[in-house]
C-alpha cells in the first residue's frame, strides 16, 4: 500500500511517516503545501491513500482538488474540527485530529483497508432469473428543465453533448450550440444519466458519447475531448480516468 502525506509541518509529517510504516504503509513521498502538492499529483501515480493536512502553508488543502482530479482515498489530519464536513465531500475515509493517537490512525487505515475489500453481494438477475421473475432494469432521465429567462424549457437527453458546472453552478450544452443553466449538481447527473451515452471525464464534464467529434493526446497522459462548436474550457480526462474512459468509449 502506497501513501504521500501533504503536511506543511516537517516534524509531523516526518512522525506521521515513522507511523504508518510500522503499520506497512509504504510512504512514497512528502509534500508541504498546495503549490508543490499539485505538481505532484500532476505528474506522478497517484497514491492508495493520501494522509492531508487541511491548513497549509499557503492556503488550505481543499484548494489542491480544483487543480487535480484523484480517487485515492484521503485520511485528514488536522488540529481543527470545523471542516470535517466539507472534508467528508471528498473520498474521505477518517477525519483525525492532531496529535493523532497511533491508535486512531490505526483505526483509520483499517477502514480503508475493508473499504477496498471486494464485497460479496447477490445478483438480483441472477435470482430473479431462477424464480421466473421479470429482471428489472434501471431506468435513465430522458430530459431535463432549463431555465430560459422567465421561461422553463424541455431539453430531451438526445440533444445534449455535455454537461459542465462552471463558477458553482450547473449547465447543458445542446448539439444545437446553446448553454442552459440546470438546476442538478454533476454528481446527482452521473446517477441520472445512462452510462452506456454519457460519461464524466473529470471533476468539471459529463460528456455524451455521440457528442464527440475528436479524441487528442494531452500533456501528463491525458487526453482531450473535441465537441462540436464548444469552447467554454478545454475538455480534458483526467489521467486517472483515462483507462476507464477507454474502456468506456469500446463497450
Amino acid at each position: 500500500m502506497r501513501a504521500i502525506i501533504i503536511e506543511d509541518e516537517k516534524p509531523a509529517a516526518r512522525r506521521l511517516q515513522r507511523m504508518l510504516e510500522r503499520n506497512g504503509i509504504k510512504v512514497i513521498s512528502l509534500l508541504h503545501s498546495i503549490t508543490e502538492s499539485v505538481e505532484w499529483l500532476k505528474n506522478e501515480e497517484h497514491p492508495d491513500l493520501i494522509f492531508l493536512d487541511i491548513q497549509l502553508s499557503d492556503g488550505l488543502s481543499f484548494d489542491i482538488f480544483e487543480h487535480v482530479d484523484t480517487e485515492s482515498a484521503i485520511i485528514f489530519t488536522t488540529a481543527y474540527d470545523e471542516y470535517a464536513l466539507r472534508a467528508f465531500k471528498l473520498n474521505s475515509i477518517d477525519y483525525l485530529l492532531k496529535p493523532i493517537d497511533e491508535e486512531e490512525l490505526e483505526i483509520g487505515i483499517a477502514k480503508f483497508r475493508k473499504s477496498i475489500q471486494p464485497n460479496e453481494q447477490v445478483d438480483l438477475h441472477h435470482l430473479r432469473s431462477l424464480l421466473n421473475l421479470p429482471v428489472k432494469e434501471k431506468s435513465y432521465k430522458s430530459r431535463y428543465t432549463a431555465q430560459v429567462g422567465q421561461h422553463l424549457k424541455l431539453v430531451e437527453v438526445s440533444e445534449i453533448a455535455c454537461f459542465y458546472s462552471e463558477n458553482k453552478a450547473t449547465y447543458l450544452y445542446s448539439f444545437s450550440g446553446r448553454s442552459y443553466p440546470v438546476d442538478v449538481p454533476l454528481e446527482q447527473l452521473e446517477d441520472e444519466l445512462d452510462p452506456k451515452h454519457f460519461y464524466r471525464i473529470n471533476r468539471k464534464c459529463i460528456i455524451n458519447i455521440g457528442s464527440i467529434k475528436d479524441i487528442l493526446s494531452y500533456t501528463n497522459s491525458r487526453l482531450q475531448i473535441k465537441l462540436d462548436k464548444f469552447d467554454e474550457f478545454p475538455l480534458i480526462v483526467s489521467r486517472e480516468r483515462v483507462k476507464d474512459f477507454k474502456s468506456w468509449l469500446n463497450n
